[in-house]
């Protein structure tokens, strides 16, 4: 018989056994993210959880009227120091053959590759580069000669009237009418190289507009200055800045739609829908290239335009309000987050 201080032996039958229960596996504790949104941390949910971003202030760097202004700045100031040593006041240098052209084209390779520069595309920038090259050169040439007509005969119809003297408003306006043949010709080719008739459409519109300014203020500037080379860099220079401001500003005024980035390395960056589909995506060639995010796949997404349905369609990970998106018909004031990236789609309300 046992004695008291020994335990008796653990007896397991194969009921107890059968009875045994095995626990489901452990899952990870929730990561809670703001807005009560959470994730559960597996790398295969970590591309898709959402993460809000906050919305971030705009830089004026971005702003369509200012880098084109610049653009039209450099350009018109590039072929003035080009041109400017062989221009002869009075004469015919070569200078005052090419000074003009020159100026044209510098206008339209500016204006061509601005927007590329901005959004830290340099692929599409150099495209776009060397086919503004011979285009403006073409129409430099062509609508220099086109704006020389126009000047002689508006200047001979203010001789007529008695108008002689560059300190009269009549000649300031000859020159200034003339002289929107330069903006006509930039808007052209900003349009060519960005693919859209309707972005040629507003160039011309914004760079005719911009270049009459500049012209009718090139007759003012020269006799404050007392002409010479001095009143033609800053003649040439204000027709320049002028044409590129006026063609962002008419751009701007007269979108339908549009994706303003609210977050992200483009915030500010307001990209227009001209084109039917429209790409967005990490390869350059992108018509909204998203840089500086490994989460982008080189075709992120798309936007279709029928009509007047604008159709978003999600190749990779999407979020529209917070919640994973596949395909949608946009509304005015959805907000999409691609990766760091948020944009505002809006459109112009119709009567």
């Amino acid at each position: 018989m046992p004695s008291p201080n020994e335990k008796e032996p653990i007896k397991i039958t194969l009921e107890d056994l059968a009875s045994v229960a095995v626990p489901e596996p452990s899952v990870a504790s929730p990561v809670s993210y703001s807005r009560g949104v959470k994730s559960y941390g597996t790398i295969t949910d970590a591309a898709e959880q959402f993460v809000p971003v906050s919305e971030e202030r705009g830089t004026i760097l971005l702003q369509g009227w200012f880098y084109l202004g610049i653009a039209g700045l450099l350009g018109a100031l590039a072929a003035w120091a080009i041109a400017e040593p062989g221009f002869v006041d009075g004469g015919r240098g070569w200078g005052n053959l090419w000074m003009v052209p020159l100026i044209i084209m510098f206008m339209c390779v500016g204006f061509g590759i601005a927007e590329s520069t901005v959004e830290r595309s340099v692929q599409k920038a150099v495209l776009r580069g060397v086919l503004s090259l011979p285009l403006g050169i073409i129409l430099g040439f062509f609508f220099s000669f086109t704006a020389d007509a126009i000047y002689f005969a508006g200047m001979g119809i203010c001789f007529e009237a008695g108008a002689q003297s560059i300190r009269n408003p009549a000649v300031w306006i000859a020159r200034g009418i003339a002289w929107m043949i330069f903006g006509a010709a930039a808007g052209v080719v900003y349009g060519i190289v960005g693919q859209s008739s309707k972005k040629g459409m507003y160039g011309v519109i914004g760079g005719t507009v911009g270049a009459g300014l500049g012209g009718v203020l090139f007759d003012p500037i020269a006799a404050l200055t007392h002409g010479g080379s001095v009143s033609r860099a800053v003649g040439f220079g204000l027709v320049g800045v002028a044409s590129g401001i006026g063609m962002g500003l008419v751009e701007s005024a007269l979108k339908d739609r549009w994706l303003y980035v609210t977050a992200g390395p483009l915030a500010g960056k307001q990209f227009i829908l001209y084109k039917s589909e429209t790409s967005i995506g990490s390869r350059q060639e992108s018509d909204i290239y998203l840089f500086k995010d490994p989460n982008i796949l080189p075709q992120h997404a798309v936007i279709q335009i029928t009509g007047a349905r604008v159709q978003f369609r999600a190749i990779g990970v999407v979020h529209c309000a917070g919640q994973s998106l596949q395909s949608r018909v946009l509304q005015d004031g959805d907000l999409l987050q691609i990766g760091r990236y948020s944009f505002r789609y809006k459109e112009k309300q119709r009567s």
